[in-house]
């Protein structure tokens, strides 16, 4: 027994020896909206088949309601019974495609997330060419790595504020430690923000036709940049914040051209550029200016929000705002580098880092 596709419903074809003994099935006597009929025996098979086709007449339904599964009776001689079963479409076995984005939130249900980014990344592979990965297959991508990438960046936080304690106590034993451990989350770093930056700039950028899923991109690609000028020095600390800066600034183009000022991408887009400049480039001007423009603007078309969007793009408003009123309050008091141990900007980057 095989089934197909059909565009109006779905055909079974039953090889069997006997026709007569058949017996059809009662499907969904109750739902009008379907009706099945007897079609014939199958000349490409050598045995006699019957075909029965399951007709949809109006789309009111979905065939997944029809019925769970159909159970043909055929004897095969007067005294036994087999008894097959089919399975609708509802019940089909899942693509790899779709295994692997089910066990991805597993893994994320079970904070497994470096086995999360594994499955993320089997996904992205398995986008056929010209495609890109779906709404809720780039959000997973982007959770899975966020929360990677977090746990290390909060680790080196700590060590690096340790180290700058026994520093100043002259602990210089506990300090060659301790720089010989912070090297290895950097390390760790390394590897993460270059594994996702390979995947978008082969894959992810090239791939997006539409202007939320560039903005995303292009925004993500920032982001991982950012994070290796964090911790980098020198020249290649210097080479990633021209990479973030460029990264932004195109995101930001295509996202002031195509996306409406509310959208939350944008918003996002905005509130980790501003970041950039406040403690990358060290410029609270610019942070400020940008921050300022883009909350400004949101709340100028604040009644055109959908329902939607309006919480996530709402969450951002408030956060540009109350990076505004830190920085502003930093820049009276001279006290920058606060804003590195605030907790505005930890939470911002948690909810929208993407």
């Amino acid at each position: 027994m095989y089934g197909s596709e059909m565009g109006s419903g779905y055909k079974v074809c039953i090889p069997i020896s006997n026709p007569e003994s058949v017996q059809l099935p009662s499907l969904a006597p109750n739902r009008p909206n379907y009706h099945s009929k007897f079609l014939d025996s199958n000349p490409m098979i050598s045995v006699p088949t019957f075909v029965i086709q399951i007709e949809r007449v109006s789309s009111a339904l979905p065939l997944s309601l029809l019925v769970l599964s159909l159970s043909f009776k055929i004897p095969k001689s007067p005294n036994p019974v087999s008894e097959f079963h089919f399975r609708t479409p509802s019940m089909a076995t899942p693509s790899p495609r779709e295994e692997n984005v089910y066990v991805a939130k597993l893994a994320e249900q079970a904070e497994r997330y470096e086995e999360m980014v594994e499955f993320m990344e089997k996904v992205v592979s398995s986008v056929p060419e010209g495609e890109e990965p779906t709404v809720e297959e780039r959000n997973l991508l982007s959770v899975a790595y966020k929360n990677v990438i977090g746990a290390r960046r909060a680790s080196w936080r700590i060590v690096s504020s340790i180290e700058q304690k026994e520093e100043s106590r002259g602990n210089s034993d506990h300090v060659a430690t301790i720089k010989d451990y912070r090297a290895r989350i950097e390390n760790e770093l390394s590897n993460i923000c270059g594994g996702i930056l390979k995947l978008l700039d082969s894959k992810l950028v090239p791939s997006a036709n539409v202007g939320d899923s560039k903005v995303f991109y292009l925004k993500m690609k920032g982001d991982y940049h950012r994070y290796l000028a964090e911790f980098k020095t020198g020249n290649e600390r210097k080479e990633a914040a021209e990479n973030t800066l460029n990264a932004y600034k195109a995101a930001q183009d295509i996202a002031n051209s195509e996306l409406a000022p509310t959208h939350p991408i944008r918003l996002g887009l905005a509130l980790n550029f501003s970041v950039f400049y406040y403690e990358i480039l060290n410029s609270p001007d610019r942070a400020c200016n940008l921050a300022k423009q883009a909350f400004d603007e949101a709340i100028a078309e604040l009644d055109t929000l959908g329902e939607d969007s309006y919480k996530d793009s709402t969450l951002i408003m408030q956060l540009l705002r109350d990076n505004l009123t830190l920085w502003t309050s930093d820049m009276q008091d001279d006290g920058a580098d606060e804003i590195k141990e605030a907790a505005p900007k930890p939470q911002a980057e948690q909810q929208h880092v993407q």
